[in-house]
């Protein structure tokens, strides 16, 4: 019995409805008795067996390697989604153009890479990555671009995107149309979406010329299955960005935490102070260690190196470097303690001090 031959062939991916792994554009190679799928990406069995049985089949692979692949379509079979697939070129190249046309669209892959992979090198977010997971989720990353006064997220939309931003800038629009906030080069948006699986909460606007990179949901995902590194990093990211969010709408919780350098420490106490909690805030610092506690968003002890209550207070409310936490509760012999004075009091005595330490009485 003649054994069938499984002939080398290219697919791309030109319908995707619901399907888990891949993207319309994603190229399939069958090469070498293997099924070759995009990098970053699992293996569908149940692609790999459409496509074997496809390529198996001598009448009708030579019948679509000869019509190209705009006559003939084929479907994986389907899970709980399904793509449509078309037949590109045969993997051995039958002529000198087509082997031209291959090596350009790798150079052109190439460049695109190395364009990301600058790009992101630049911004402070990526600092923490090495140079092999940099150059990992680069691949992952499709390229956007986006005229003024164009709408980049619409609110109630499900979250499809992690934006990355290379240039320009974008606002953040309320319902009623406010602009809540900017974002320029470097900021990140629509993560809240992705960490949370609710739809967009508020519309996103280009205000000026603006180039994203946007990082989809499905590689989101893929990210976190395959590189451990970039898992690590993405969800760090999206959960001080989340915790950022939380903080700039006042919802602080126990166990957030954060930089003073992106919340100053007096806007920390009045959020603390306006959401009534009791708790207390640790702060680490260069030189030492800092807490203070409040009873139903009230002051009532202080302590930073020797010093206590006021004193503690208000140099700690001078200090715009370190690592703050936050938790709910305080130990049961300060229970009984009255608070300091009024808040609003304490915070504003606390700044004509700092002002007369840096500039004199």
């Amino acid at each position: 019995m003649q054994k069938k031959k499984i002939r080398d062939a290219i697919f791309t991916v030109t319908e995707e409805r619901s399907c888990p792994i891949y993207n319309v554009g994603d190229e399939l190679r069958v090469e070498d008795l293997c099924v070759v799928v995009p990098d970053a990406k699992p293996v569908c069995m149940v692609l790999v067996g459409k496509l074997i049985e496809v390529t198996m089949k001598k009448e009708s692979f030579e019948r679509f390697s000869q019509l190209g692949s705009q006559h003939l379509k084929f479907d994986c079979g389907g899970c709980e989604g399904k793509i449509i697939f078309q037949y590109k070129k045969q993997k051995g190249f039958s002529t000198v153009q087509m082997k031209l046309l291959s090596e350009a669209e790798e150079r052109r892959r190439k460049q695109h890479l190395a364009i990301f992979f600058d790009r992101l090198r630049e911004f402070q977010l990526f600092e923490s990555l090495d140079d092999d997971a940099l150059l990992d989720l680069a691949g992952l990353l499709e390229h956007k671009k986006y005229k003024k006064d164009k709408v980049v997220l619409k609110a109630g939309d499900p979250g499809r995107h992690l934006f990355i931003l290379l240039s320009g800038q974008v606002g953040v629009i309320a319902h009623d149309g406010e602009r809540l906030a900017s974002m320029g080069s470097g900021e990140i948006f629509g993560e809240m979406s992705l960490l949370s699986g609710e739809p967009v909460s508020c519309s996103i606007h280009s205000l000026a010329e603006t180039e994203a990179a946007l990082l989809s949901v499905k590689n989101f995902k893929h990210v976190l299955k395959k590189n451990p590194v970039l898992q690590l990093f993405l969800l760090k990211m999206l959960v001080d960005r989340a915790q950022a969010m939380a903080l700039r709408s006042g919802n602080i919780t126990s166990g957030m935490s954060g930089e003073l350098s992106e919340i100053s420490a007096v806007e920390l106490l009045q959020l603390i102070n306006s959401s009534q909690k009791t708790g207390h805030v640790e702060l680490i610092l260069s030189d030492a260690k800092g807490s203070i506690f409040f009873s139903e968003g009230e002051i009532i002890h202080v302590r930073y190196k020797t010093l206590r209550d006021k004193e503690a207070l208000f140099e700690l409310l001078a200090k715009k470097e370190g690592h703050f936490t936050y938790a709910k509760g305080v130990p049961m012999e300060l229970t009984h303690l009255e608070p300091l004075g009024g808040f609003m009091g304490l915070i504003m005595e606390g700044v004509q001090y700092i002002d007369e330490q840096e500039y004199g009485p």
